[in-house]
């Protein structure tokens, strides 16, 4: 559903290895290319590390040579505009779209009909859906260009919601019913709009159903101009699903082959469950969608058929089950169950997670299907977070271990050589130095405030998020300026890492837990005597 791939031209510039020349050519006629790269609108696709690591993947397997291509929805307002007033987070639309975007390439001759609500019926012992609607999606493709001159680029392609004559009703419009008129829209307006309500939901299940039908489609098609048969899809065809957002792909690919291709369900489940692949981002709730029956229902009715039927698949082929396990249960279709069971490989993204997808997520399916889960250790693109972000860096890395580490970060063990190395950690402390005077300019120039770059500092850049890392390392830095008040001498040093460090020795609880200190002082605050809160 996102991709964060951010701006393009510097990144584009120093995987093909033009970085340097076209920023000496432009210092020549009195330009900044820096100024020039910020003025690029900043791709408002995704907003978090699953849309980051989207991204890396796709600029990996560029690298690599790799053919792959991206699919995504061609957002109007993704990634929203972030600023804070007395502490708190304002959000407000990104209009990345307001100005052209040099980097897509329309692709009207790519475009697929997807269908919505309406019912099944029965023709000649077979299922027929008729949607009550469609939307035409249509594609625009952005290239993403992998390091190392230009050998190869993929493609990150995006979907937008088109009208088609069942759906744009022009007697409503002329009526003044613009938005019921034009709902198809909605489609790829906005990145996850909020499912606090039921048309919430139900934008947010058809967006997802928008983009899976168009990229299935289209998957489809490609494998149709080489090959005619297409019982040899898992040989030549991997789709990986990223969180459970494009979970419907399998119930879709199946749909497609048995009414469109006329395969039977069960042919048509071991050839999808052998293309699918599900990596899961998170344990948390909202990563693992689950929707109403009856909105199911409403939004796909035959894809609700076919994932019944799947479910009862899975006990014809793994045997009676617990009842809390399954695809549908306490009335809504589990999307998390639903992509296990279409896919062949299931993995976290570190090994600890994988380990917590296999004993506290999907502890029952993995025993009943051994060997789907495995971990795969997902990391960054060093072109991107290293050599782009932090050049000084990446040039002291170069020159103290050579070229080609940016394509193999074994390298970097070589820095292990050079720890005891004052020359070297001179460098090094430099290249901090360098990087706290730009942030200082930064705040200097952006926001009108001035700060030493003799202090320490902690950035975390990313929208703050109540469940997210910045809370923790917020109350462990209150945690170690309490201690440090208590102890100046001592300066706070001996703290463990957060978690631990925040621990009371002896009662296992976190300070400030029941309203008091860690060690059950009390502040003076204003010349009172309270309670002291981390």
């Amino acid at each position: 559903m996102e991709f964060l791939i951010g701006r393009l031209l510097e990144d584009a510039a120093i995987n093909l290895g033009l970085r340097d020349v076209v920023e000496e050519v432009l210092d020549g006629l009195g330009l900044s290319f820096t100024a020039l790269t910020e003025d690029e609108p900043d791709a408002a696709l995704g907003n978090g590390g699953l849309g980051r690591l989207a991204a890396c993947y796709m600029e990996s397997m560029a690298t690599l040579a790799c053919p792959a291509v991206g699919y995504g929805l061609r957002y109007e307002h993704g990634l929203f505009r972030q600023s804070f007033d007395h502490g708190r987070q304002i959000e407000t639309p990104e209009d990345w779209l307001a100005t052209e975007d040099p980097w897509n390439f329309t692709r009207p001759e790519s475009s697929y009909g997807v269908g919505f609500g309406g019912s099944v019926e029965d023709v000649e012992g077979g299922p027929v859906w008729r949607p009550r609607a469609r939307v035409r999606a249509t594609a625009h493709d952005t290239p993403v260009v992998g390091y190392g001159g230009g050998k190869w680029a993929n493609t990150l392609r995006l979907w937008a919601a088109m009208p088609t004559a069942d759906l744009f009703d022009l007697e409503r419009f002329n009526a003044g019913d613009i938005v019921a008129a034009s709902n198809h829209e909605a489609l790829s307006r906005v990145l996850y709009p909020s499912d606090s309500t039921e048309e919430g939901k139900e934008l947010r299940l058809s967006q997802d159903y928008f983009l899976t039908s168009a990229s299935v489609q289209d998957i489809l098609r490609r494998y149709l101009t080489d090959h005619t048969d297409l019982t040899g899809l898992p040989d030549r065809v991997a789709i990986q699903m990223n969180d459970t957002h494009p979970a419907i792909a399998g119930p879709e690919l199946i749909r497609l082959l048995v009414d469109d291709h006329g395969f039977a369900f069960d042919t048509a489940a071991d050839l999808t469950t052998g293309v699918l692949g599900y990596t899961n981002h998170t344990l948390l709730p909202e990563a693992l969608e689950r929707w109403s029956v009856g909105l199911m229902q409403k939004v796909l009715p035959r894809h609700l058929q076919i994932i019944e039927r799947l479910d009862s698949r899975e006990i014809e082929i793994a045997g009676p089950r617990p009842d809390e396990v399954g695809l549908i249960g306490d009335g809504a279709v589990k999307m998390g169950d639903v992509a296990f069971v279409t896919s062949h490989r299931i993995n976290g993204v570190s090994a600890l997670h994988t380990e917590l997808v296999q004993r506290d997520l999907f502890p029952v399916l993995d025993r009943r299907h051994p060997g789907r889960i495995l971990n795969v250790t997902n990391g960054v693109t060093p072109r991107r977070w290293l050599k782009l972000a932090n050049r000084p860096l990446a040039r002291l890395v170069t020159d103290t271990v050579g070229e080609g580490w940016e394509t193999d970060l074994d390298r970097l063990s070589d820095l292990e050589r050079h720890l005891d190395d004052p020359g070297f950690l001179e460098a090094f402390g430099e290249t901090k130095h360098l990087a706290k005077q730009r942030l200082t300019q930064w705040l200097d120039d952006r926001f009108d405030i001035s700060v030493p770059t003799g202090a320490l500092y902690d950035i975390q850049v990313k929208r703050q998020h109540e469940y997210k890392r910045q809370l923790m390392n917020i109350l462990w830095t209150i945690a170690r300026w309490q201690r440090i008040r208590r102890d100046p001498d001592n300066g706070g040093a001996g703290l463990g890492p957060p978690g631990e460090d925040l621990r009371v020795k002896g009662r296992g609880k976190l300070p400030g837990r029941q309203g008091h200190h860690p060690s059950d002082q009390r502040c003076r605050r204003g010349g009172q005597q309270r309670p002291c809160h981390p």
